[in-house]
């Protein structure tokens, strides 16, 4: 690994979306809900540390959503926003709701009723006046697409939400919500073991000048190499053990498509972890479009080390050689694919 510690430069900075009209922000942005959520215990002084850290870097994007933890994690993110809240740019998403006496049972809500509900819950929970950016978390199909834009929009002219974002949806759903409003950023899951989003989300994005925001960008940890088998290796309050390409045979499969991003990795004196995300940063250049992706990590050696990835650049022949990964990948990302905008297509 090159470029990590004390003395590591500060990643480059892009434009959030808006057409040009949004934030500046680090062009990777830091994933929080692994700090209190769904990846087993977790150091909460080291990721505090992470959070204080990723600011030296020039990481300035910070992305929640109220369904982690039930609202834990935007609570826990609260003091560290509100300390450097001139610095940072806030995330949060509604739209996913959880049981608590159940957490596997979860519904989707779009409606005007409980967006006002959830905005106003994510103020209080993370002590602020605004939120920089507001996200459909995913999509109730019920609902039309239009409504719950129109009702998000009411927020802005409220001045309770500066800029507005969807997640999993298709070009044709971006489209019909940016003709409401206009969209800063589209949040899919992307990355070298997941490309579905190149069918239309990404092309849709690009030609209205809304920014991509990768989420998952290391394929939830799987493309670093740290783990080979979910089931076997993570803690029984991990939820990637309910994730079929991180368990089983899908597993052993999926861990031999790696090779050569070890190669790369190796070639450039590398992480795998960098690699694979030098390949999301690289589709900005190669589409031209702006592309952030928000790696998640609560530990500040993996923050650095994903920072540096901002400053590999992958040959073409490389490149090609990582290009057939994804469509040989088993197993879905969800046990439920009715959760993402796959089945819409």
């Amino acid at each position: 690994m090159s470029d990590l510690g004390t003395n590591a430069p500060r990643i480059p900075t892009t434009t959030l979306g808006g057409g040009g009209t949004g934030p500046r922000v680090g062009v990777q942005g830091l994933g929080c809900m692994g700090m209190s959520f769904a990846y087993g215990p977790t150091d909460a002084d080291e990721a505090r540390a992470t959070l204080e850290r990723a600011l030296d870097l020039g990481v300035t994007f910070f992305d929640t959503a109220d369904m982690y933890g039930l609202g834990a994690n935007e609570t826990f993110l609260s003091p560290f926003f509100r300390a450097h809240r001139e610095e940072v740019v806030i995330a949060t998403k509604f739209g996913i709701v959880l049981d608590p006496d159940d957490p596997v049972k979860r519904g989707i809500r779009n409606d005007r009723a409980y967006i006002r509900a959830s905005v106003e819950g994510s103020l209080a929970r993370l002590g602020v006046d605004m939120i920089d950016l507001y996200y459909m978390h995913r999509r109730d199909p019920s609902v039309p697409i239009e409504e719950t834009v129109g009702a998000m929009a009411e927020l802005v002219a409220e001045g309770k939400v500066a800029h507005l974002g969807l997640s999993e949806v298709t070009g044709a759903e971006l489209r019909a919500a940016h003709a409401v409003h206009p969209i800063a950023a589209l949040q899919s899951e992307w990355s070298l073991f997941s490309r579905d989003v190149e069918r239309s989300a990404v092309p849709a994005a690009k030609e209205l000048g809304v920014a991509f925001v990768p989420y998952s960008p290391l394929g939830r940890g799987f493309l670093t190499g740290s783990f080979k088998d979910a089931g076997e290796e993570l803690t029984a309050d991990d939820f990637r053990r309910g994730q079929p390409r991180f368990n089983g045979a899908n597993a052993t499969a999926n861990h031999a498509l790696l090779e050569p991003v070890r190669r790369i990795a190796e070639a450039h004196g590398a992480t795998p972890a960098q690699v694979a995300l030098a390949w999301v940063h690289q589709q900005a250049a190669l589409r031209e479009m702006t592309v952030i992706p928000i790696p998640g990590t609560r530990r500040r050696g993996r923050l650095e080390e994903n920072a540096a990835a901002t400053r590999i650049t992958l040959t073409d022949a490389e490149l090609a050689l990582l290009a057939p990964i994804a469509s040989h990948v088993a197993g879905d990302r969800y046990p439920d694919m009715t959760f993402t905008s796959a089945t819409r297509e």
